[in-house]
């Protein structure tokens, strides 16, 4: 009896779960995320957009969305976690044919010394440039982004902020992914106003009672909107617009995006930031 409850206990949904897909499913979008790069850039530069260097690219399955988009497209992905880029090997980079996976290189190595050639966009999503919580290492990531577009070259950045993202707080949504689903959960674990360090997990619990606990545990300095245009302008960028997330009737997000200089003081907003070299 007790065999058997142990392995009851090892084959519950949270020790099945893989965490990388349920991160994908639960925070990232990457056709909505490549639909505005695309658009955006074409907008600003009459012309189309063809490579993309997208760093801290986890998984790459914005890389591998960006190859499928067009035969002329290349994408080059940036991580050090050798880990995450072999499961976006196995799970997207795999799913694609021959012609399409010769356009993605991906490089382990740290986005301030990975040598790539110079691209038309390059991508820092998901927040994941608030890992230099000193400003000197945030401009020195700024500048290596400058120089690794090509003249007419834009850097993409998102943020988040609103008066939530100052508090210890834990945000729930559920998650359909066809099967039984599963609730993602977005905790602030802790929050240090002298230094605006923040600690931040992604657990996800499932039907059955199972927790996947600390799936993924973020160490950041949370930057505002006026530090990080600043430290753009310090790099050499000419101009950085900001790209306010929509609201439809309803109060949901709409998921466009438009240019703006004044918004309101929500309790919690993301953003894009587009950086014009």
């Amino acid at each position: 009896m007790s065999k058997r409850r142990k392995s009851h206990r090892t084959l519950d949904m949270a020790s099945q779960a893989d965490r990388h897909r349920l991160y994908e499913l639960s925070v990232q979008c990457a056709e909505a995320e490549i639909d505005f790069v695309a658009d955006t850039f074409k907008q600003l530069r009459g012309r189309k957009l063809r490579s993309i260097r997208e760093d801290f690219c986890g998984t790459a399955n914005v890389c591998c969305e960006w190859v499928r988009r067009g035969p002329r497209n290349i994408a080059v992905g940036v991580d050090l976690d050798g880990e995450v880029l072999e499961w976006g090997r196995r799970h997207h980079l795999a799913a694609l044919s021959d012609k399409e996976r010769a356009r993605v290189a991906l490089v382990q190595d740290n986005v301030l010394t990975a040598q790539t050639s110079p691209v038309d966009a390059v991508l820092a999503m998901n927040f994941s440039y608030w890992l230099f919580k000193e400003r000197s290492e945030l401009l020195e990531y700024f500048r290596v982004a400058h120089a690794n577009l090509v003249e007419d070259g834009i850097f993409f950045l998102d943020a988040y902020g609103g008066y939530d993202s100052f508090r210890e707080v834990d945000e729930e949504r559920e998650i359909d992914d066809g099967d039984e689903g599963f609730t993602y959960i977005w905790d602030q674990a802790r929050f240090n106003p002298v230094d605006n360090n923040l600690i931040c997990h992604i657990h996800f619990a499932f039907p059955d009672g199972s927790v996947m606990e600390e799936a993924f545990t973020y160490d950041w300095r949370l930057y505002t909107l006026p530090e990080i245009r600043d430290l753009l302008d310090e790099a050499g960028f000419r101009r950085t617009t900001v790209y306010w997330q929509g609201w439809d009737e309803d109060g949901e997000a709409s998921g466009e995006f438009y240019p703006t200089e004044t918004a309101d003081a929500d309790a919690g907003w993301i953003c894009y930031l587009v950086a014009e070299k």
